[in-house]
Formats: structure tokens, sequence, C-alpha cells
């Protein structure tokens, strides 16, 4: 009996980077910058999007997706701050998808957006093969996880273009290093920009904020 074998996998990856390609296309048309923020619970990703719009949104306009499994805690967080947030809640699923990401777009106006920033669900694995159709990929990891859990994900900090090791005010009191979680990831990704942050340190937030506020200016110049 002749059998067929089916690569479901393969099919749904390259259906979704078909997608993340217009949803890209999409928000360049106008001059939306995107990122989209990966990290585990508890890395601190929602803190850090808070200091962000908190930090830019006088100057530019922000809307937010909060990616969830169900509840929409994290995107009431952002609605407080006083930017237009849309939930999107995965159900089942541990990661956004491109699919997810062009129906939350459709409840934006993205003509009177300048950054969008996309939280997605916490977890280090899933969301590795998922692209959104966003401009910058980045990975959050908290010092509070280990100094281990950087080689033991090492597809997301692979494909991550900007990596935040946070929280590291509390770096003693975990006895983890900072200095060897940034080697670490430097030794799967040589060229990406690694930076220390915490929500208690202004001078490192500053760093983390430039790194978004860049990202508009550059996507504008090229809308000239």
């Amino acid at each position: 009996m002749l059998m067929h074998v089916i690569h479901m996998g393969h099919d749904v990856f390259k259906a979704n980077d078909k997608l993340a390609e217009k949803n890209r296309k999409n928000l360049e048309k106008h001059g939306v910058f995107s990122i989209n923020v990966m990290g585990a619970i508890g890395s601190g990703k929602t803190t850090l999007i808070e200091e962000a719009v908190k930090a830019l949104k006088d100057r530019y306009r922000i809307a937010v997706i909060a990616g969830d499994v169900i509840a929409e805690m994290d995107a009431s967080r952002f609605r407080k701050l006083g930017v237009p947030t849309v939930p999107a809640n995965t159900g089942k699923e541990c990661h956004l998808d491109a699919k997810l990401v062009e129906k939350a777009l459709s409840e934006i106006d993205l003509e009177k957006t300048d950054l969008l920033i996309i939280e997605n669900v916490g977890n280090l694995i899933c969301p590795v093969d998922f692209k959104l159709g966003e401009g910058l990929r980045v990975v959050a990891v908290s010092v509070s996880e280990g100094d281990d859990i950087i080689l033991k994900h090492p597809m997301i900090f692979k494909t991550a273009e900007l990596a935040l090791i946070n929280k590291v005010d509390i770096a003693k009191a975990v006895d983890v290093d900072p200095e060897t979680m940034k080697q670490d990831i430097l030794s799967l990704n040589p060229t990406v920009p690694v930076l220390l942050t915490s929500k208690h340190d202004n001078e490192s937030l500053k760093t983390w904020i430039e790194q978004l506020e860049n990202g508009i200016k550059a996507l504008k110049g090229l809308q000239k």
C-alpha cells in the first residue's frame, strides 16, 4: 500500500512566514517601527515595555499588542498608560503567530502609529519559529532565571536581534553573573547587541529606550 507522508509542520511555518511578510510590508508602508518582545514569564517584559511607553509616548504615537493565553492583565497595564492596546489571546497556544497579529493590526490605526510593541506570550521556546512581521526581534531574560538559562534555550537567542539581560540589580542576591550570561548570548549570536537592564537603573533603561527611538527614526528616514 502506497503511503503519503504529509509534513504539516513545514506547511504551517511556510504559511505563517508568508503572512508575516504581508504584515511586515503593511507596517512599513505606514511607517510603523514594530518590535516583538519575547521572554519567559517573570523576565520583566511588561515592565520594560511600560518604561519605554512612558518615556516615548509624548514624542511618538505608540500602540501595543499584548499577547497572552487567556488573561488581559498586561493589556490593562498598557491601557492605563493611555496608548491603544489590543489583547491577543492565544487560547491553548504558547506563542503569537502572524494570523493573530494580522487580526490585531486591523484594530489599530496604523496611520496614527509610529511604534508598535508586540508582547509575546511568556515562553522561551514556542515563539522562536513564528515570525510576526516585526521589524525587530527582542528577547528578554532575567538574572533570576539562572545563568544557565541561555544555553538551555539557544534558538531564541540565535534568532534575536536585540537581547536584554534584565533585573541585574538583584544579580548578587541570586548568585548570577550578568557578564557570564552576556558572553553565553554572544557565543550563540556574536553580533547581537546585548543590554543589561533594571527598572531601578535609569541609565540602563535609557539605553533600551534609545534602541527603540533609533528604530523609529531609521524607518521614518526610509519613508522620506
